[in-house]
C-alpha cells in the first residue's frame, strides 16, 4: 500500500475550500519520484472505485440533507484511495444534480393555505385526493407519479429538504474528495469521471443508472443508462461506496444486480461493497421509513446474490 500524501489531515475534512491543484500536482511528482507506479492502461487488472454522490450536500455537518456518519465514511474512503492508488485503474463519481421546482422539494406542491410541506414530509396519492397536498407545476403527472410509485411497489415519495442544487456549493465534491481525485488522476494519468443524475423534474433519481420512474401518462422521463454500465462492466472489480446507503447506493445497485441478471450474471461476482463507508438516512418511522434497516437488510440480499461485503482496510 502507498502511504498517505503529507496534504491530506482527516481532521480538515469537514473544512470547506477551493482545490490546491497546484499542491498536489507536487505531491505527485514526488510519490512517481519514490514509488514504482505506472499509468493506469498499463494494469493487467482493471479496478474502478464507483463513489455515489460523496457531495457537501450529504456530507457536510452544515448541509440541509447531512447522512449522519458520512465524514467517518469519507474518511475511511479516503485512506482507501490513497493507500491503493497504485492498484485503481480509474475513479468515478456520481452528482445528484437538482434545481428548485422537482417533485421531491417543497416548491413543488402546496395546502390548501398555500403553505409548501415541510421536509420529510411523506405524499400519497390519498393526500392529493383529499386535496391535503395538490402540485403547483404539472399537476395530473404529479398525481400520476405517484400512483406509479405505489402500483409498482417503490418508495412513496417524499419531500426531501432543497438539496444538491445545480450551481450552489452543497453540488460540489466534499473538497477533502476533490483532492483525492485530482492526486489520482495526475498518478495514474487517468482522469476522473463524474456521471450527472437527476435533473429531470418529474421523477426521484436514486440510482445512477435509472429514474425511480422512467414514463408517466405515456411520456418518458427517463430510461437505463446502457452507457455507464458497459463502461464500469469493462472492470475486473467495482468498489462502491458512497451516501446514501438506504437510497442512492442501495438502489444502484438494484439496478445493478438486475442488468447483471439480464445480460452477464458472472457479472455480479465484480462488485464490491465497501460497507464501512456508507451510511443511511435516520430513521424516520417504522416499515419502509425504517432506512438503516432497510439498508441491512439490502446489503445482506446483495451478498447472497453474489457481491462482495468488505471494508476499506481490506487489501485489494
Amino acid at each position: 500500500m502507498l502511504p498517505l500524501p503529507a496534504f491530506f489531515d482527516p481532521a480538515d475534512i469537514t473544512k470547506l475550500y477551493i482545490e490546491q491543484t497546484e499542491s498536489i500536482a507536487h505531491a505527485v511528482k514526488k510519490y512517481q519520484q519514490h514509488y514504482s507506479l505506472s499509468p493506469s492502461h498499463q494494469d493487467t487488472e482493471k479496478i474502478a472505485v464507483l463513489g455515489i454522490d460523496p457531495q457537501i450536500g450529504f456530507m457536510h455537518p452544515q448541509a440541509s440533507l447531512y447522512v449522519p456518519g458520512a465524514i467517518e465514511d469519507a474518511t475511511r474512503a479516503l485512506s482507501f484511495i490513497y493507500k491503493n492508488s497504485d492498484k485503481i485503474s480509474r475513479l468515478y463519481f456520481s452528482l445528484d444534480t437538482h434545481n428548485l421546482f422537482q417533485i421531491f422539494h417543497p416548491a413543488f406542491w402546496q395546502d390548501t393555505q398555500g403553505q409548501h410541506p415541510p421536509a420529510f414530509t411523506v405524499i400519497t396519492t390519498q393526500d392529493i385526493q383529499k386535496g391535503t397536498w395538490q402540485a403547483i407545476h404539472h399537476p395530473e403527472q404529479a398525481y400520476q407519479y405517484c400512483k406509479n410509485l405505489e402500483e409498482n411497489g417503490k418508495k412513496n415519495l417524499i419531500i426531501w429538504p432543497y438539496h444538491t442544487l445545480l450551481g450552489g456549493l452543497s453540488h460540489a465534491l466534499l473538497p477533502a474528495i476533490m483532492q483525492a481525485a485530482i492526486f489520482h488522476a495526475l498518478l495514474r494519468n487517468s482522469p476522473t469521471h463524474f456521471e450527472i443524475k437527476g435533473t429531470h423534474p418529474l421523477t426521484e433519481n436514486y440510482s445512477i443508472f435509472e429514474p425511480e420512474i422512467k414514463h408517466i401518462a405515456q411520456k418518458t422521463v427517463g430510461s437505463f443508462n446502457e452507457v455507464f454500465f458497459n463502461t464500469l462492466m469493462r472492470y475486473d472489480r467495482i468498489y462502491i461506496w458512497g451516501e446514501a446507503s438506504s437510497h442512492c447506493v442501495v438502489e444502484t445497485l438494484y439496478s445493478l444486480q438486475h442488468q447483471i441478471q439480464t445480460t452477464h450474471p458472472d457479472n455480479i461476482h465484480k462488485l464490491y461493497i465497501l460497507e464501512d463507508a456508507m451510511s443511511p438516512v435516520a430513521k424516520m418511522g417504522e416499515g419502509d421509513l425504517d432506512f438503516p434497516l432497510h439498508a441491512q437488510q439490502a446489503l445482506q440480499h446483495f451478498a447472497q446474490a453474489g457481491m462482495h461485503l468488505v471494508k476499506t482496510t481490506d487489501v485489494i
